[in-house]
């Protein structure tokens, strides 16, 4: 379990800005950190990670504080693998050299093998980080942070700039590692779906406070959604038929044709993040609230 009750004083493009946050995460859970540039949800992480220090308050992880009035425990006393938006690889190793740095001495044996091999990095474990592009050094990074087996994993938006296919391969490989290692994971993301897809709980935040928590799609809907299925994707197509419309929904690659009526597509548009969903053997459509 992780309790903050925190103050710290940021700049901001505005100005000072007070990141004030007063959360308890459970262990095992995996919380998703929402919000406009500049809301503090990278600072959260560093936090976390004890690359900066509160202003005030504490931070208590499984009953053991890590920063305090009187102490402040040192990132290396902390089982914590963050991912950097910069990803902060060694320019000096290779690829297969950055991810073996991680890993824990007496750790899982195979482990960066099977990273690389997850992560489709074989063909490039040789190279250094200098020769590769942004998406390639993102998977690098990813497969370093899994690499080191921690308690907490820290995420700063992992998979902006892969492609599809790929995003959607590694948001599986991260559920799959979440889950395997039994991890409390924190990921920042301003992608609807990959939240709703793979986080228990979003935190929203806005100017350093939280406007909002709760189940991924309870917080982006604003309602209670129940039914057989639920699926999130973006809304493709919408092509008026008589008195209804045909909406088609890329989800996870697939394109999804859904039957709606006037006042269900009267706020869609081409791009928008969408929850379909199961209502009596009939699927219906709702726009998710960012």
């Amino acid at each position: 379990m992780i309790e903050m009750n925190i103050k710290k004083n940021l700049q901001s493009p505005d100005g000072t800005m007070t990141l004030n946050l007063n959360e308890v995460f459970d262990k095992g859970e995996f919380i998703a950190l929402y919000g406009p540039s500049g809301a503090g949800k990278t600072s959260t992480l560093q936090l976390l990670a004890g690359l900066m220090k509160p202003d005030e308050g504490f931070i208590k992880v499984n009953g053991n504080y890590w920063h305090n009035d009187s102490k402040t425990l040192p990132l290396q006393e902390r089982n914590v693998a963050y991912m950097f938006q910069d990803y902060a690889l060694f320019p000096n190793m290779t690829v297969r050299e950055n991810i073996q740095f991680a890993s824990k001495p007496n750790g899982t044996p195979s482990l960066a093998n099977d990273l690389i091999k997850q992560m489709q990095l074989n063909e490039l474990a040789d190279k250094r980080p200098t020769s590769l592009s942004g998406g390639q050094k993102q998977r690098v990074a990813l497969a370093r942070a899994m690499a080191q087996e921690p308690d907490i994993l820290l995420l700063d938006e992992p998979l902006s700039a892969l492609d599809t296919s790929t995003r959607l391969a590694l948001q599986n490989h991260i559920a799959e590692f979440h889950h395997s290692l039994e991890l409390t994971t924190i990921m920042i993301s301003h992608d609807i779906s990959e939240i709703v897809k793979l986080a228990d709980r979003v935190l929203k935040l806005d100017n350093g406070n939280s406007i909002g928590s709760g189940n991924p799609v309870d917080v982006f809907m604003q309602k209670e959604l129940s039914g057989k299925f639920k699926f999130t994707g973006e809304v493709i197509n919408i092509q008026q038929q008589g008195f209804l419309y045909i909406v088609t929904v890329l989800i996870q690659n697939n394109p999804i044709k859904v039957i709606a009526q006037k006042t269900e597509v009267e706020e869609l548009v081409i791009g928008e993040k969408v929850v379909v969903a199961s209502k009596a053997f009939n699927p219906i459509i709702y726009k998710l609230n960012k």
